[in-house]
């Protein structure tokens, strides 16, 4: 699997948060941008916001407005922006309201009109918890999106990226490759890590980005 197999539409979720999906999401809009084509990313569920320009806003957002091509309405970008950096369904459960998966599938199917590749960006990991019957993988089957998944590379890093190829192929969600994203730059062992990896997920990475600082 290379940048030039992955599929038009894809949704990069992680090993869990912190792992960097949205510098590696940044990064793979700037490689597909480069490619002569048009390329969106979205954040259906964002918490940790500020109050800017009369709304609530997020870092990882407003990266990915940046890296865009397209100029896309922030609503479609970012359907759900909770204040408190916490579990969605804890924030959307403060805020009052209910994350509903046609509103993000509806966002989603606008900005599909506006460019040749969306990419979304999920939050946390692929069971988190979205309202009381949702989860991350009911999303993705919404969206009917194949996976990238980002290995954040650090000690346990195995471990979570086995089970979360796990519950894809149990969920029958198509699994497009990997991303190895070096967030520990103390890691024991990267080298054996990274190839104990594409043993087991039977593939090397679309990309390995070395030690950026805290990812985000």
């Amino acid at each position: 699997m290379t940048m030039t197999t992955l599929p038009r539409h894809f949704f990069v979720t992680g090993t869990d948060t912190g792992v960097g999906k949205t510098t590696v999401t940044v990064h793979l809009m700037q490689q597909l941008i480069a490619q002569g084509l048009t390329v969106v990313g979205m954040k259906p569920i964002a918490s940790g916001c500020e109050w800017i320009d009369g709304r609530w806003q997020n870092d990882d957002v407003m990266q990915l407005m940046a890296a865009s091509n397209v100029q896309a309405p922030p609503q479609l970008v970012n359907p759900y922006c909770f204040q408190p950096a916490i579990a969605p369904h804890i924030a959307a459960a403060k805020a009052g309201i209910e994350i509903e998966l046609d509103v993000i599938k509806t966002a989603y199917n606008e900005l599909t009109r506006l460019a040749d590749v969306v990419i979304v960006e999920g939050a946390g990991g692929l069971m988190v918890p979205l309202n009381t019957r949702h989860s991350m993988v009911d999303l993705l089957q919404a969206l009917a999106l194949p996976a990238l998944v980002v290995v954040g590379m650090r000690l346990g890093c195995i471990n979570h990226a086995l089970l979360t190829v796990q519950v894809l192929q149990q969920q029958q969600i198509p699994f497009c490759g990997w991303v190895a994203n070096q967030v520990d730059p103390d890691m024991s062992m990267p080298h054996e890590n990274l190839q104990t990896l594409n043993d087991w997920l039977q593939q090397p990475p679309v990309l390995h980005l070395p030690y950026q600082g805290r990812p985000v």
